[in-house]
């Protein structure tokens, strides 16, 4: 598995390189695209991204968890948590990837 971690500014790099923005601006793009996903996020809407995948928002009920070490029970709250679905384009590429 790789060790390298795709950051923000390696995509800026990316959008520099590729559509010729100034390194500001492509950060600024970059950071805009970001803060506009997850804000939508935050509202409850789904984000689609055509050939990469689907974000959304699940909701959760409240539950009672067990402590596996002393098995005591422990109430889990209800929460909101982030979902990811892959294409099946990019489940595709991911697997054409583990065949080398």
């Amino acid at each position: 598995m790789a060790d390298k971690t795709l950051t923000r500014m390696d995509l800026a790099d990316a959008v520099h390189s590729q559509v010729g923005l100034s390194r500001n601006d492509s950060a600024d793009l970059v950071e805009s695209v970001l803060t506009h996903v997850s804000d939508s996020l935050v509202k409850g809407e789904t984000v689609k991204i055509s050939s990469f995948g689907t974000f959304s928002v699940r909701e959760k009920a409240a539950r009672v968890g067990r402590n596996p070490k002393t098995g005591e029970e422990v109430p889990i709250h209800p929460r909101r948590v982030l979902t990811f679905r892959p294409s099946h384009l990019m489940k595709d590429r991911v697997a054409a990837g583990n065949k080398r």
